[in-house]
């Protein structure tokens, strides 16, 4: 009968060094992590009360508490490049590629309050960008749908907001100004682009009794936050409020 070969003893040395490490190392790693979640979830808790819900002087504070926790919610320094993730709370947008940015936290609690969205809402974004305002919107509404004409960054967003389990957007590739008609009517809509006037398609596609958030302006210069709104009867009113300054909204064949 033909007998197993002896495993050498240094062998049996190792092995045993290399298992115990691994269960050392394991909750080390776990604690790591931890630490490193609970200080994120502080600099959001530090970003939502310093810049936002107690807002210096020459801003208007949010105080919508569905608006807050979602800000608060959101993981946002997974929604920019990591070479920009220990700037992801910062008062400031970011660039997210192609020209692109996302949004100052302020501006992203703001326009989200001035839409007043409600549980049941359907919500149209145009220029869903790195997919942060949508994951925003979600935690707040039914359903979002997000246009973005650069495929790369629509391809980036959708793929993030499956993995992170935003099970109620839907992204798509397109040209914003035309908006999504095949999911239209909308209960709000949200703009996260200068236009120089308020697309036709938008104020269609937008219910009755519904509002629209946004910026009106030349591009590359001062803008102003609208407010749009549509009766029940179909009248549209128009509101400007503060200056902003968003990237353009981009047409198909390069027009702005």
């Amino acid at each position: 009968m033909q007998t197993g070969r002896k495993i050498p003893f240094h062998l049996i040395c190792l092995a045993g060094a290399i298992v115990a490490f691994c269960s050392e190392f394991s909750p080390r790693m776990a604690a790591a992590e931890e630490r490193q979640e609970a200080e994120l979830r502080l600099q959001r808790e530090r970003m939502v009360k310093e810049q936002i819900a107690d807002a210096p002087d020459y801003r208007d504070p949010v105080k919508d508490p569905r608006v807050l926790t979602a800000l608060r919610t959101v993981p946002r320094h997974l929604f920019v490049e990591k070479k920009h993730q220990s700037a992801a709370y910062g008062d400031f947008p970011l660039p997210i590629g192609y020209g692109q940015t996302i949004s100052q936290p302020y501006i992203v609690a703001l326009m989200t309050e001035m839409l007043q969205v409600q549980p049941d809402h359907k919500v149209l974004e145009v220029g869903a960008g790195s997919g942060y305002q949508a994951a925003v919107l979600s935690l707040l509404v039914k359903e979002v749908y997000s246009v973005e004409i650069v495929e790369a960054l629509a391809l980036q967003a959708e793929e993030r907001l499956r993995r992170l389990k935003y099970a109620n957007v839907t992204v798509k590739v397109g040209d914003g100004y035309f908006g999504w008609e095949e999911a239209a009517p909308f209960d709000r809509i949200i703009v996260t682009c200068a236009a120089s006037l308020v697309p036709p398609p938008l104020l269609v596609q937008l219910k009755p009794g519904g509002k629209m958030c946004i910026p009106v302006g030349a591009a590359y210069s001062v803008q102003y936050l609208t407010m749009v709104e549509k009766s029940e009867t179909g009248t549209i009113t128009m509101k400007k409020s503060i200056p902003v300054r968003f990237v353009p909204l981009t047409r198909s064949g390069g027009e702005k």
